[in-house]
Parts: C-alpha cells; structure tokens; sequence
C-alpha cells in the first residue's frame, strides 16, 4: 500500500482491512446535476421558503395561548395539548409524503402538502370550538409537516456531499426563522386583531406562495428526471421545466428516447406509504442519529414552549414583548446557517486532502470506504455538547430574575448550536441514504417531532415541580448521556454502513435470481 492508502486508511479510524477509498474513479462521468448553481441555490431556497410553514404554524400560535384558552372557554393546559398533538403530527405526517415523494417526485408531494395545509388553515379561520381546533390544528400540520423532508430532499437530488454542508444550511434556514420569526407574527395578530386572524394570515400567505410554487418549482426528483436532463411527465411539469428543456433541445442537448424511457421504469406514482421511511428508522446507524437528534430537540422544544410562561411570569411581558424573546433564536439560527455549512464543507476537503484524495464538488463520488461519519461528526459533536450546556444555563437564569440579557444571550446560542448539530445530522442522513433524502429526513423528523411533543407537554409540570433549573438541567443531562453514540459513530458508522451495503446487494441479487427462474 502507497502512504496515500495508508494515510486513506488511517483518517477514517474504522477498518484497517479497508482499502482506500477512490473518489476519483468516476472524474469522467456527468456532472451529478445540469442545474447551474444560481439554479440550485434558487431551488433549495425554495424548499426551504415551503418548509418555513411548518415551524411558522406551530410557534405563530405560542403567544396566543392564554388569548385563546379565554376565547374558547378552556383551560391553557388543554390548548398546550393542541401543541402537542399538533408536534405528533408533524412527526408522522412526512412518513406519507417523503416515501411517495422519492418515487413520484417532489412536485406532486408539494401539491398535496399545500392543498392540505390550504384547506385547514381556511377551516381553522372559520372553527369557534375546541374540538374543531384540536382536530383542524392536526390537519394543519399533516399538511405543512411534509415539506420540511421535502427541503432536503431537494438537496440531496442536486448537491455532492462535497458541497453538501452548505446546501443543508440554506435548506434549513426556514425551519428556523420559523421558530424566532412567528412568534412576534403571532404576537402581533393576538395583541391587536381577533385570534382567528393567525389563520387567516397563513391562509393568505401560503396561498400567495403555493402558488408560485406550482408554476415555478422544477422537478428535481432523480428517479423522475435523473440529473435534471431528463423531461418530466406532464404531472410533476412546470412553467421553467418547459421552458429549460425547451432550450435545451435548440442547444442540442436534448436526450433520447431510450434516455426517457429509461427513467420511465423508475416512475411510479403510488399511494403514501410509510413503509420507506420505516425501513429507515430501523436501520442501526439511523436510529443512533435519530436518538441524539430527538433528545436534543426535546430541549429545544421546551424551551420554546415554557418561553411565554417564564417570561409573563418572570419578567411579566405582554405578547409583543415575549415573542419578541423569541427572535434571538433565529438570529442565532441564521449566523449558524451562513458559518456552520462552510466548516462541514471545510472538513470534508480536509479529510479527503488527509488521504490523499482530490475532491470532484460536481460529480458524484463513492463513500462506500470513506469515513463521512467522522469528517461530519467532528463539527457536529462540539455543537451538540454547546447546545447541552445552553439548555442548563437557561433553566438556572430563568429560575432567577437575572439581567435580561443573559437569557438573551444564551437563547442565540442555543439556536446558533442547535441548528448547527441538525444541519451536520441532516446532511449526515443524506450521506448515508443517497437516493432516499426525503425518507430520510422524515426519519430524522419523526423522533425529533414526538420526543418534542412530549417535552412540551413535560416542561411545565416539571417546572411546577422541580423549578426553571432541575427541570431544563435533567433534559440536558438525558441528551449528554446519549452523547457516546455520536463517538461510537464516529469511528463504527462506516462499518455499519458497508454491511448495510452489503445486505442490500445480497437482497438485491436474490430478487433479481428469483426473477429469472419466474420468468
């Protein structure tokens, strides 16, 4: 072996039977998508602008909690559990969606997240009681739940794992300014406007968007379009995929028949099923990324959701002034999306530079014998840990009427760390189930959304019972024991990973026999 191969060998820690890893063995190959990049940076933006509606429904309502519970004639505790549910829905939801988006494409699965998202936000504007509230606010998030895989989905159809980190942090930009954004929304609209006007406000406004989304999304599902040269049937067609193959094809870049034909077999327009996102979530290196995220996304969570009582309570705010708490998260959310994408994409090269590898940032290279596990943990484990410590800092100032600009410090911390550890864990998730990142990211979203859901229906008894500090300090301390798994996956992912492979070939090989010897 060269000390290339060993150094190849040696970076990635996990199997010294490897042989180094060739990311080079395909230089010749396409390029992994004909989108330019404006193009891909105006696509992702897209998906991410769609998934804002999901966060945006969800924390648009916090402010307007107490409004609410007076209006209906219920207690606050019952309409934090149309927050709850609200979060069981949304992790289960894009189970449906990401699945069939894989197959059939990702502009059919937008316009039935949007039809539905539409639909109940006009029944909720209209609804006065609370069983039509609890039932429409699961509809409202079965419907905008879904396009939060689907960002990711879009990136995974368009972008290398070389420039991946970059990518993952634009598509995750909506699902935090939804958090820090909404709530200073909603508390505007429950300060000076009737409640229901939360709901006519997102009617309206995803109307106007869903709108230019069917015309102008193109379809970038690989199973559909393959590297986007590849016209799409009439179904999943929009206004600039008419007009790009149309030029194409005056360029002398149109594809054959057979070309078509072949990305035909591929296509399949079926009903929702759960079942590919199943199989993700019970595969073992997924479920240790499943289980951090979760846990850490817990904390999060409850602090969302006990922000308006501690702040009415503690440093007794109005709505305007607690959702307004609120925006420090998102700023530090933003800062991690402009920063945190370059440093994973700065230690992919670092690591590929260690062993000897020239890095192809628009072709598509085989990690089947490269360590991503480790080059993307080595950014993620710090931030998680950040991200821990934030969340204990927070319960102990919060149980003290401290200088406000302590909880406002560590609120921008704790969103700068917590997306910086999702943006590393998705585009983890992505690495590791290339072909599959919508189901993938549904996977991802299922544990985070029901471990949520049961921290925001925890944290306020918790705090009735041990105060602001033990509360937010055992949340934590739960996500730290976990923590191992990351190191474990740091230098045993890899090997998770190829014996996956392998089963898969193995499985595949026996169908393919079996197929034979039917026909």
């Amino acid at each position: 072996m060269s000390s290339k191969e060993s150094k190849a060998v040696h970076s990635g820690d996990a199997n010294p039977q490897l042989e180094a890893v060739d990311l080079n063995a395909n230089t010749e190959q396409r390029d992994f998508s004909v989108f330019t990049v404006n193009q891909k940076r105006c696509i992702v933006a897209a998906g991410s602008l769609a998934a804002f509606f999901s966060p945006l429904s969800s924390s648009i309502y916090f402010p307007a909690l107490d409004t609410v519970a007076k209006a209906l004639g219920v207690t606050v505790t019952k309409v934090n559990l149309t927050v709850t549910t609200y979060l069981i829905l949304q992790g289960v939801a894009p189970m449906l969606i990401a699945g069939f988006s894989d197959t059939a494409g990702r502009r059919p699965a937008y316009i039935i997240c949007f039809t539905i998202y539409i639909a109940a936000n006009l029944g909720l504007g209209l609804q006065n009681s609370y069983a039509a509230l609890l039932v429409l606010r699961c509809i409202q998030s079965a419907g905008s739940s879904g396009t939060v895989a689907l960002a990711n989905g879009l990136v995974g159809d368009m972008i290398t794992s070389a420039e991946r980190g970059s990518y993952i942090a634009f598509a995750s930009l909506g699902g935090m300014l939804g958090p820090s954004l909404s709530p200073i929304i909603g508390g505007l609209i429950s300060q000076y406007l009737d409640w229901h006007w939360l709901f006519w406000f997102l009617l309206i406004l995803s109307g106007i968007f869903a709108t230019f989304l069917f015309l102008f999304l193109p379809e970038t599902c690989r199973k559909v379009v393959g590297d986007g040269s590849i016209p799409p049937p009439p179904m999943n067609a929009s206004v600039t995929d008419c007009i790009r193959h149309r030029r194409r094809k005056r360029r002398g870049e149109a594809v054959t028949q057979e070309e078509i034909a072949e990305a035909r077999r591929t296509y399949a327009f079926r009903f929702p099923s759960p079942l590919p996102t199943l199989k993700v979530v019970t595969d073992l290196e997924t479920g240790a990324i499943l289980l951090v995220t979760g846990l850490m996304y817990a904390g999060f969570y409850a602090i969302m959701t006990g922000a308006t009582a501690s702040f009415h309570d503690v440093y007794h705010f109005n709505n305007i002034q607690t959702a307004l708490m609120y925006l420090p998260l998102g700023i530090g959310g933003i800062a991690s999306a402009l920063t945190t994408g370059r440093l994973v994409d700065w230690n992919y090269r670092r690591h590929a530079k260690r062993a000897g590898i020239s890095v192809e940032r628009r072709k598509a290279q085989d990690l089947s014998n490269f360590n991503i596990e480790r080059a993307r943990l080595e950014i993620g484990i710090p931030s998680y840990y950040l991200s821990t410590i934030c969340i204990i800092a927070y319960g102990w100032v919060m149980g003290r009427k401290v200088n406000l600009a302590a909880p406002v410090i560590l609120l921008f911390i704790s969103g700068w760390s917590l997306n910086a550890t999702s943006q590393v864990l998705n585009a983890l998730m992505v690495d590791i189930w290339p072909g599959q990142s919508a189901a993938a990211t549904a996977a991802n979203n299922l544990m985070r959304c029901e471990l949520g859901a049961a921290a925001s229906a925890a944290i306020n008894p918790m705090q009735e019972a041990m105060g602001w500090g033990l509360a937010y300090t055992t949340l934590a301390l739960i996500s730290i024991a976990a923590s191992p798994i990351l190191w474990l996956m740091a230098h045993q992912g890899i090997k998770w990973r190829q014996r996956r492979a392998k089963k898969e070939k193995e499985r595949k090989r026996a169908k393919d026999e079996s197929n034979c010897e039917a026909k």
